[in-house]
């Protein structure tokens, strides 16, 4: 029997969690790329995306957010001093560009760098007109309200 593993489909999506759940499988990849990134939960509806971009000022770095989707991009100019000759160069110094795609009603609410990892923090917020609501059934003997009362039996 195969089983096919969705989660490379889910990685660099937001808030569809639960849709990921509901797919994911035994076969595991290890994520790929550059810089690395984690996608954490933090609550029903806050996330946070953690990437690793030691090397990266503030402004060498750009936060987007376009229709639905999260772009992170860093780019960093030559700082390459003249005559410095490297025996190995293990250090990234290249540019980036990240994209995540979020849910729907899923927004950027803070941004911050701290110690070579950028934070992304996310919340899910659902307009009230979309949450589920509870509807009461009226049985056959339900009260009618005293308004209706009054009406219902000028009528008659």
């Amino acid at each position: 029997m195969t089983t096919i593993d969705f989660s490379p489909l889910f990685r660099s999506m937001i808030g569809f969690d639960r849709l990921s759940n509901a797919l994911e499988t035994a076969y595991r990849t290890e994520p790929g790329g550059y810089p690395p990134y984690n996608v954490e939960v933090h609550g029903e509806n806050d996330y946070r995306v953690t990437m690793a971009v030691a090397g990266f000022s503030q402004d060498e770095l750009e936060i987007e957010v376009t229709e639905n989707v999260l772009r992170v991009s860093g780019a960093r100019g030559d700082q390459d001093k003249e005559g410095t000759k490297f025996l190995y160069r293990g250090i990234a110094n290249r540019s980036f560009e990240r994209k995540f795609q979020l849910a729907d009603y899923v927004r950027v609410v803070d941004a911050r760098l701290e110690n070579g990892l950028l934070h992304i923090d996310l919340r899910r917020e659902i307009p009230e007109a979309m949450k589920p609501r509870k509807i009461a059934i009226r049985g056959d003997d339900a009260k009618l309200i005293e308004g209706q009362q009054q009406a219902a039996k000028a009528a008659a």
